[in-house]
């Protein structure tokens, strides 16, 4: 017999054997047919089931829960309808497909293809939650707020700590070499600049953990979260980053109730199913931005969403949030940040000395913009990780390096 199956995806049919099969028997043949891991099903007859969004609602569905007992007992004959609910993604097979003459159709291997790729929604993010150093925050958001006035595109990348349950913890902001728009954002990447960085973190005991940009106050009009061009960068890092709780926040301008701008974070992962595509290659990247719609991402052949293929897909269903919190971090954000309109100059670290008399040397320099600056003029693979090293651990720093960066400020 043919039982029909309803789920997320659209409507399916599994063949049954035996029409006093059990429960469990018929979510055995769900995963052989249909490529839903068993433990990831909850079947029921009810079709409220596709209206819960968590699995603790669709725990509340127990017509079907226990697996011994035989699919009769519900009434369930050839033709009968279930409802299915599970997490996760899956890779649906496409038909087989013969020639039928001038009246058939060949498929070629990339329709074959194209009929397995099928975009979902990915429920759950791989981070559990992101929070920001409120020092490291405030002076991203206060640079584009008050200098830049949103009205033209910044971005950083951001530095931190994830523990084993999932969490982020972003430390610090370091600013590439950039040029944004109104627009656009283009990151004119500096490989040994970033190699300072990449060594600063590993003496302070963090990585590379996401990425961070402004969208401007035009794009407050538009209704999309992230444009095309947002997503295709976003994925791009995300795949270089290869962290599977690699984080995208984006800083905006929102107006509230009484009319007045809030600076507002959010904070995304791109999902499993975008990192996959994009690798893959099946974004379409030459586009005309003046020709499409900024919301949808153009695909190079079709995917299937939902029960239909198409080669358009809203940018929404690449995007998983994550949940947003702060914290006081190890570091202090009183150094001028680098790659800003005005460069860091030797006079600021003697400016900064100056200001910083009365705390330990260690404290002087527990500061990520301070360190870059210092990097350049040190050994990258010893000296700057052991400096960072003193830092993380705030220990006494040796006086070999004290003496050279005092003599650093000095000579400005």
């Amino acid at each position: 017999m043919m039982i029909r199956i309803r789920s997320r995806d659209g409507l399916e049919r599994v063949r049954i054997d035996n029409p006093h099969a059990t429960i469990s028997q018929l979510k055995s043949q769900i995963e052989s047919q249909l490529r839903v891991p068993l433990q990831s099903q909850t079947l029921s007859t009810n079709q409220n089931l596709l209206l819960a969004k968590t699995p603790d609602d669709w725990s509340r569905f127990t017509d079907m829960a226990n697996p011994n007992s035989p699919i009769s007992t519900l009434n369930l004959t050839h033709g009968s309808m279930v409802y299915l609910a599970y997490e996760g993604e899956r890779t649906v097979p496409g038909p087989a497909v013969n020639p039928a003459g001038s009246f058939g159709k060949k498929m070629t291997m990339d329709d074959l293809i194209a009929k397995q790729m099928r975009v979902t929604r990915q429920e759950n993010p791989h981070c559990e939650l992101v929070s920001f150093d409120r020092d490291a925050a405030n002076a991203f958001q206060h640079y584009v707020n008050e200098t830049l006035a949103f009205a033209v595109k910044r971005a950083g990348f951001m530095y931190g700590t994830v523990s084993p349950e999932g969490k982020v913890e972003v430390d610090f902001i370091y600013e590439p070499p950039q040029q944004g728009t109104e627009e656009s954002l283009l990151l004119f990447r500096d490989p040994e600049e970033e190699k300072c960085v990449d060594a600063i973190a590993i003496g302070l005991g963090m990585r590379k953990v996401g990425f961070i940009f402004t969208q401007t106050i035009s794009q407050d009009k538009k209704d999309y979260t992230m444009s095309t061009v947002e997503v295709l960068q976003a994925a791009e890092l995300q795949a270089e980053g290869d962290l599977k709780e690699w984080v995208t926040a984006i800083v905006k301008l929102e107006v509230n109730e009484d009319g007045a701008a809030d600076v507002h974070f959010e904070a995304f992962q791109m999902s499993d199913m975008c990192i996959r595509l994009f690798k893959e290659g099946w974004f379409e990247t030459e586009v005309n931005k003046d020709e499409v719609d900024p919301k949808l991402s153009k695909m190079k052949k079709d995917v299937v969403l939902g029960v239909k293929d198409t080669k358009e897909v809203d940018n929404d269903f690449f995007l998983v949030v994550v949940k947003i919190a702060d914290h006081q971090g190890p570091l202090s954000t009183a150094f001028p940040i680098e790659n800003r309109n005005v460069p860091v100059s030797m006079k600021a670290l003697k400016d900064h000395f100056n200001r910083t008399k009365s705390l330990s040397f260690v404290k002087r320099i527990s500061d990520f913009h301070l360190l870059l600056l210092v990097a350049k003029f040190l050994d990258i693979n010893a000296d700057v990780p052991a400096l960072a090293g003193c830092v993380h651990t705030q220990s006494a720093v040796p006086e070999g390096y004290q003496l050279l960066i005092e003599s650093m400020a000095s000579a400005s």
